[in-house]
This record gives structure tokens, sequence and C-alpha cells, in this order.
């Protein structure tokens, strides 16, 4: 069975996708339990997802760069 899984099991409070993968909770709880084509349709929707993910990512990443360097 695939999964988009990349281990970056980290979730975005606002749109509730994980940054890793792209997908719900919900998503990634039952995922096994989904029918294939279940599971087809949630991975057509990552790629539109994914991007926004990544984007809000590098901006947190980039202030916690910051403020690590303002507490020296």
């Amino acid at each position: 069975m695939d999964s988009p899984c990349v281990l970056v099991c980290a979730m975005d409070k606002d749109s509730g996708f994980c940054f890793g993968c792209g997908r719900t909770t919900d998503e990634i709880a039952y995922w096994a339990l989904r029918t294939k084509d279940e599971r087809d349709a949630i991975m057509a929707e990552l790629p539109a997802r994914l991007p926004p993910l990544k984007k809000k990512l590098e901006e947190r990443r980039a202030r916690r760069r910051v403020n690590r360097r303002n507490r020296g």
C-alpha cells in the first residue's frame, strides 16, 4: 500500500494538514482502512496542498533562526 508519508509529522494548526505529507489527522489515522479509490482521491489532492505548507514551514523556520540570534 502506497503512502505519501515522508516521516515529517508536524501539523499546521491553521489548515489541519501535515507539513510533510499534506494529509489531515483523520486521513493519516484511517489510511489503511480506506479503499484504493479513496486513497487515490486523497493522493490527487496532495500536490495542491503541499506548496502553501512548504512556504509556511520555511517562514516558520526563518523566524526561529531570527529568534535564536536575538537571544544570544
